[in-house]
């Protein structure tokens, strides 16, 4: 039973056992891998669809960054399909938990300094300081770069958890409309029902967007430090 509209983003557990992981293994058996010579058309469109996004992702970043290809293509993946397992009902979104959020942000976020550390020291510290900067606003500017790259895990996992928690919620809210309007104002209900329909397909393309960006954002993080 939900006692308010927030229940739905806490940890269902059954017999004291968390289901987060059950919902964290799921996409992967999801994800085909054909043993034939020659795949089907399925299989074939899938390798084709990660093939072109894979491309698209990594035309800006230089020969030393394609190595991070294989990485990021399986994060794309399984966040894509964490988000839209979501959707379906009865089942829980890992990914509205902002520690989980944060458990993929802050690693990907220091991989790419250490690697800006290790392969180009000067470039990377040089960001903290834009060129041309006047001497009076030096530790002024140091100051709010630092926080600027400090901020960037926060920003990927508070981005993520509050998009999709906001239309899980919304969907919940205008879902109980349909159920409260329905024996007093059927036709007003037929209309809400209407709207909750394209909410949801909007809610489909936000999960697809939501795991695109936060795999662009790390990719862009990653093109300045390679």
């Amino acid at each position: 039973m939900i006692l308010n509209f927030f229940d739905q983003f806490a940890t269902p557990y059954t017999l004291g056992i968390p289901l987060m992981l059950i919902a964290l293994l799921v996409p992967t058996l999801l994800i085909m891998i054909s043993p034939r010579l020659t795949p089907n058309r399925l299989v074939a469109m899938q390798t084709l669809t990660m093939k072109n996004f894979i491309k698209q992702l990594m035309s800006p970043l230089n020969t030393e960054g394609h190595k991070h290809a294989a990485l990021l293509l399986t994060l794309m993946l399984y966040l894509l399909l964490l988000n839209l397992l979501g959707l379906l009902p009865y089942t829980f979104t890992p990914t509205t938990q902002l520690a989980m959020n944060m458990g993929f942000a802050l690693p990907l976020w220091l991989m790419t300094i250490i690697i800006g550390l290790r392969n180009q020291p000067t470039m990377a510290l040089g960001h903290l300081l834009p060129l041309g900067t006047p001497t009076p606003l030096i530790p002024i500017l140091i100051i709010i770069e630092t926080v600027s790259l400090f901020i960037r895990p926060i920003a990927l996992g508070v981005r993520l958890t509050a998009n999709l928690t906001a239309g899980h919620l919304l969907m919940q809210l205008i879902s109980t409309a349909v159920f409260v309007l329905l024996p007093i104002m059927p036709t007003i209900s037929i209309i809400t029902f209407i709207i909750l329909l394209l909410l949801t397909l909007l809610e489909f393309a936000v999960a697809m967007i939501q795991a695109y960006v936060f795999i662009l954002l790390v990719s862009l993080y990653l093109q300045e430090n390679v």
